[in-house]
């Protein structure tokens, strides 16, 4: 069980099967370091990692442990690129810069598992690909459009037929699908706390259950208090995605946590598991309100979705997960399911991640959109190679001011009231 978190989404698959954690105590008295790290999730152990293998004296501040968040709880796809695609990513921001964007996100599956091979990361990586399977004709359309303009970029995407689709995801519910060969999958707590071993060995300093309660600025340097004690650094990295406080204002008001829920089984039968995306591939599907799925490396089948914020709806939406699961794979009808978890992933207006200058010295990385596990370990780096001196206009993403979101306090009743419209035009096939 996850601790320290509501019991509905605390059941974690990811938490009862993982690796030993870092020691990581809470900071009392004081300490004085280069880069400070507020978050110690993929986005901030990456960069706390980077930083200390260039010799910076780093420290990693956290509420709780590291991948205690959204890090540790998501559903282990490891997809490259962002929420848009490449063509409407240059259009917007230019050809130099967007490029950038499209070649960071492009490759971040790539740099996740390079990463995870250079460090020796045990969490059942597996590069197998990506699959996006297509329920309708008009999804078919966009899909197609974005293997189009990734090839056109050199990279390894392709549609599949039907007969091909079936064989490699087992159901026979999906029209045809896009295979991503960049993608694959993973145990991501694993991997978060893979992240954190590897970064204290590099000579980072972890402290967990140390919650940053006040940021001071003093001169050129940066003041970050908790309970326990506090830290001065000369630059301080913002990385806490769906759980950011008004600590970090006005970060904070730049993105919606919404909450994700996933359900798993207990060890499938050979046979079935054998029926099951037999070649070991990810599947995120094309609806609004997309469901993930996958078997783990145990061979497990875990489904995810959109899920809610008060506990009742929650476990209804588990529960839908269920249906879902037994809809697309029947012989899993009678199979147990042992998990129901979930956590707060920080979504966008606009869908872009945020890099962010909130303050002088100050850099902010947020807002995933469901992309976290590749875009926040590149995204890692480009904090890092910020605050060893590359200039923003060098960095690999852009640097936009904070933009707070417009009636921000709005955030729950709106995002149940576009989950109903969204579920609404998938029902209708639009």
């Amino acid at each position: 069980m996850i601790q320290n978190e509501e019991d509905v989404i605390a059941n974690s698959l990811w938490t009862a099967t993982a690796n030993p954690a870092p020691d990581c105590p809470p900071l009392h008295g004081k300490a004085e370091c280069d880069v400070a790290v507020i978050g110690a999730g993929f986005t901030g152990l990456s960069a706390a990692l980077h930083l200390a293998e260039r010799g910076k004296r780093v420290i990693v501040l956290d509420t709780h442990a590291p991948g205690w968040g959204a890090s540790g709880r998501n559903g282990g796809q490891v997809n490259p690129g962002l929420k848009e695609d490449p063509d409407t990513i240059e259009a917007r921001f230019g050809a130099d810069v967007g490029g950038r964007m499209v070649a960071m996100s492009g490759g971040a599956a790539q740099f996740v598992f390079d990463l995870i091979g250079r460090l020796g990361i045990e969490c059942d990586a597996r590069q197998t690909g990506w699959i996006q399977p297509v329920h309708n004709a008009t999804a078919d359309a966009v899909v197609r459009r974005r293997v189009a303009q990734w090839t056109r970029r050199g990279a390894p995407l392709r549609m599949l037929d039907r007969d091909t689709t079936v064989a490699l995801l087992g159901t026979e519910l999906y029209l045809g699908a896009m295979l991503d060969e960049r993608g694959g999958n993973l145990h991501p707590l694993d991997y978060a706390l893979g992240l954190a071993h590897a970064a204290i060995g590099a000579g980072a300093i972890i402290h967990g259950n140390s919650r940053v309660t006040a940021h001071e600025t003093r001169g050129s340097d940066h003041l970050l208090r908790t309970a326990g004690g506090e830290v001065t650094a000369r630059t301080v990295l913002v990385c806490t995605n769906g759980y950011t406080s008004s600590v970090v204002a006005p970060m904070d008001r730049t993105v919606v946590p919404i909450r994700s829920v996933q359900v798993a089984t207990d060890v499938l039968p050979p046979e079935i598991a054998a029926s099951i995306l037999p070649q070991g591939h990810s599947a995120s599907d094309s609806r609004r309100l997309l469901v993930y799925f996958r078997k783990d490396a145990a061979g497990r089948f875990v489904m995810g979705g959109r899920g809610n914020y008060s506990a009742a709806a929650t476990r209804r939406q588990m529960q839908v997960l269920r249906e879902a699961s037994v809809k697309l794979y029947p012989d899993l009808r009678d199979i147990p399911w042992r998990y129901a978890w979930g956590g707060y992933v920080a979504m966008t207006a606009d869908h872009y991640p945020h890099l962010s200058l909130v303050a002088p010295g100050v850099m902010a990385a947020m807002g995933y959109n469901g992309r976290g596990v590749a875009v926040a370990s590149a995204m890692g780096k480009v904090l890092a190679d910020w605050a060893t001196g590359t200039p923003e206009s060098e960095l690999d993403y852009p640097v936009t001011p904070p933009i707070p979101i417009p009636f921000h306090f709005m955030r729950k009743p709106a995002v149940i009231a576009t989950v109903a419209w969204s579920r609404l035009q998938d029902r209708l096939g639009r």
